[in-house]
């Protein structure tokens, strides 16, 4: 072991990093180690105790940063806009929080003159990566230690045990052991029985955010959301901030059911994993914001956009928030989203969202030129010598062939 002798450690209190302050101690005799954790919306009853439970199994002190407002601002929204998924499904709950909280832990390891950061993570997981190059982007050369890689302990069972050795607190046991990662935008269940993909998730035991479909109200709700250049502004006409407008259609969303998904994804590291995500606010936003686009985004740009959505959605997953391609997608992006302005009206109900109508100044849908009725502005016999320049290709083709 190097000679570190302060060691800033990202610190959720959850299994891996309530042992690591003890472990930390054990292995690097006389290191003072300080606690970091990033409040990004996991709520009070994750955080309540933090500072008597770090402090108890070693720590010098506990920095508990406020990063709500943050995380929506800088990573959220201008995910929001991009329509962003990963593998076309997966709202990157968990990967909007993970540069943000290396930049913190640099900020307090330069603060407090420490040696080197610590972090939870296992081998076989992608926010090893995450955090990794958050922290050399903001301080290259920063020593960061990963227990995982080098301790005897080889499972979740073997962690519990050594917390029961060394009378660390915990909050869980070994029935109840899900890895979770929860922030304002969603709730993650991985491990026990989700790793056979052939089990049905027992929902009834791990669902926090809301509920199943098919213990939904049995009547639909009825909302209003609008934007402004792409970002949610109001909901029914009340203007919020994007912060409380995800807590409320979190509240709302959970309640009817909304945006639970069941997913094995390729993660960065190699393998297949099985989780369970809840994301019942973000699920609403994105179906509202792909609607609205669907009035005021042209054919070509709209299109080229699902490009870049995938795209910026990889780049999220995979660690690479951080470099120049993602900056130029996001500037892409921003034009793309300067006429999305307007309102949807959404029905929820029992799991759907339905699509009740939508308004807005900067729609490029006409309803004279799209009717069935008569159109001054479109000639129908314009079609004839457009389908022949159209298909000229095609009849070329055709004839070499003899057909």
């Amino acid at each position: 072991m190097e000679n570190f002798k302060k060691i800033v450690l990202a610190y959720s209190g959850g299994l891996d990093t309530s042992i690591m302050i003890t472990w930390l101690k054990e292995n690097y005799k006389g290191c003072e180690v300080i606690a970091v954790t990033g409040n990004v919306g996991q709520g009070e009853s994750e955080l309540e105790g933090l500072e008597e439970k770090a402090k108890k199994t070693g720590a010098s002190k506990l920095y508990v940063l406020d990063l709500k407002e943050e995380i929506v601002k800088d990573y959220i929204v201008p995910t929001i806009k991009a329509g962003a998924k990963y593998e076309n499904v997966y709202l990157l709950g968990t990967p909007f929080s993970r540069p943000l909280i290396a930049e913190k832990l640099v900020e307090i390891t330069k603060k407090e003159n420490a040696d080197a950061i610590c972090h939870g993570c296992t081998g076989k997981g992608n926010d090893q990566v995450r955090f990794e190059l958050g922290i050399r982007n903001f301080a290259p050369d920063m020593p960061v230690i990963v227990p995982w890689r080098s301790w005897e302990i080889k499972s979740r069972e073997d962690e519990i045990e050594y917390a029961e050795k060394h009378n660390v607190p915990l909050k869980i046991n070994r029935e109840t052991n899900y890895s979770k990662d929860k922030n304002i935008w969603h709730l993650s269940h991985e491990g026990l029985d989700l790793e056979n993909p052939a089990n049905e998730p027992k929902y009834d035991k791990i669902l926090e955010m809301g509920v199943t479909p098919q213990n939904a109200p049995d009547k639909e709700t009825i909302l209003t959301l609008s934007f402004e250049k792409g970002v949610p502004v109001s909901i029914d006409g009340e203007k919020m901030s994007v912060l409380d407008i995800i807590l409320k259609l979190n509240e709302i969303g959970g309640k009817n059911g909304i945006g639970i998904l069941d997913m094995v994804e390729n993660r960065l590291v190699g393998m297949k994993s099985r989780g369970v995500y809840e994301t019942p606010g973000g699920t609403i936003i994105y179906k509202a914001h792909e609607w609205l686009e669907t009035l005021c985004l042209d054919k070509d740009t709209m299109h080229y956009k699902e490009q870049v959505a995938s795209k910026f959605g990889e780049l999220l997953y995979e660690a690479k928030w951080f470099t120049p391609l993602r900056e130029a997608l996001s500037a892409f992006i921003d034009k793309t989203q300067e006429t999305v302005t307007g309102t949807v009206k959404l029905k929820l109900y029992k799991g759907n969202i339905i699509n009740a109508g939508m308004t807005s100044e900067y729609s490029l849908y006409s309803e004279k030129t799209a009717s069935f009725g008569e159109d001054d502005d479109f000639n129908q016999e314009d079609a004839k010598g457009f389908i022949n320049l159209y298909g000229l290709p095609t009849k070329v083709k055709a004839k070499m062939k003899g057909e």
